[in-house]
């Protein structure tokens, strides 16, 4: 009963953070000049016939939103990422799994820290696209030593306006967040997906167009790969579904194709260097710091897409302890780089940059680090 009268009566720590965090956010907004997805301006190959698109992978905001180190690990990430993008100056960023730590978010504010997570992309003027990892509405998990003597710390329900809930530690489902993404901003290109995928949300196609011609070269299909709160798999409904959609937009595979989504398939464990061992070609990479940990079943989307000549790579997070590229059969899998501070792991954060270019075709890739230094050059169009 004690424990719960704290719960019932905490106050201003987590008052102050979330204002703290609601602050941030508006410093980082800029009003979006489009305003809904049918304004959105097709994406297109520049006039010199580049796409370049950066990966941010893992960046898990808010965790230990009670603590001083959650905060400083929000900032890191804030940093690493206006590094990449202030030096690379992508055309595209994509959002790859674990922007948040649902699991470790004490109220159901998790569309705040999703709002900080897109905020610097969003405060440049570059266009962005999301999918879920395992993490961003996984239910809250509670720590056990708030029933030490110590009780539970300090907490304090978002105002109204924020929320739509008392501090019920439901968590923020992946409707929820997507939905307000895409609503509120033009720049979000971003998607639920067919709600006969859900509870897998995040599954979408965007074609880039030709630099010359209202023609699509380029098709960028994004996939929720589960986890959280449902399994880590992505389901034979998924793959019909990319069956469909490649044979619609695609019938001849004529134009090339990349895919994304957070948690690696089996077949990444498969071609995966050993563990802590040095990567060597056809790999490539600068951290294989542990086993790859793979989804929990496969239902057939990797035979799909190894049948596809035009499928070129595969990009996933998850791993914050892997960031090589390996070939597997005609096809390269690939992870990014672990970009945010939350999360586990010590390595030095970055980002995986892959531009493509559009005739002749081909898709080069490296690794940019919060430090301004790059590694890991690879050609994935072999």
């Amino acid at each position: 009963m004690r424990c719960w009268r704290r719960l019932a009566a905490a106050g201003a720590l987590l008052a102050a953070l979330c204002a703290a965090l609601a602050l941030a956010v508006a410093e980082h907004r800029r009003p979006d000049t489009t305003a809904s997805s049918s304004s959105r301006r097709p994406l297109r190959f520049a006039s010199g016939g580049g796409f370049k698109v950066a990966l941010f992978a893992d960046l898990h905001y808010g965790e230990n939103a009670w603590t001083d180190w959650g905060p400083r690990q929000d900032a890191g990430s804030d940093r690493v990422m206006a590094a990449v993008l202030d030096a690379e100056k992508p055309d595209f960023v994509v959002y790859l799994g674990d922007l948040v730590t649902a699991n470790n978010l004490g109220i159901p504010n998790a569309s705040l820290y999703w709002d900080r997570a897109i905020s610097p992309t969003r405060g440049r003027g570059i266009p962005w696209a999301t999918v879920f990892g395992n993490h961003d509405d996984m239910p809250f998990e509670w720590p056990p030593e708030w029933f030490s003597p110590a009780g539970v710390p300090p907490l304090h329900c978002p105002p109204p306006s924020m929320s739509d809930s008392d501090c019920s530690f439901r968590g923020t489902p992946r409707l929820e967040l997507m939905t307000s993404e895409v609503i509120r901003n033009g720049l979000s290109y971003s998607s639920n997906g067919p709600k006969d995928l859900w509870p897998a949300v995040s599954n979408y196609v965007l074609q880039v167009l030709s630099q010359k011609r209202d023609d699509p070269a380029l098709l960028m299909y994004f996939l929720d790969s589960g986890g959280g709160s449902y399994p880590e798999v992505i389901s034979s409904a998924q793959v019909q579904w990319f069956h469909s959609q490649s044979q619609f937009l695609n019938p001849n595979g004529r134009i090339p194709e990349i895919i994304f989504w957070h948690i690696p398939s089996t077949a990444y464990a498969k071609v995966a260097p050993k563990a802590k061992s040095e990567i060597r070609k056809p790999c490539v990479g600068s951290i294989n710091r542990e086993e790859v940990a793979p989804q929990e079943g496969e239902w057939g989307m990797m035979d799909a897409l190894v049948k596809r000549a035009s499928v070129k790579a595969i990009f996933v997070g998850h791993n914050h302890g892997l960031d090589w590229c390996c070939p597997h059969e005609k096809l390269w899998l690939c992870f990014a780089r672990h970009t945010g501070y939350g999360g586990y792991g010590n390595w030095p954060r970055g980002a995986r940059v892959i531009e493509i270019s559009e005739q002749p075709f081909s898709i080069q890739s490296w690794i940019r680090m919060e430090d301004g230094t790059t590694h890991s050059d690879i050609s994935l169009s072999s």
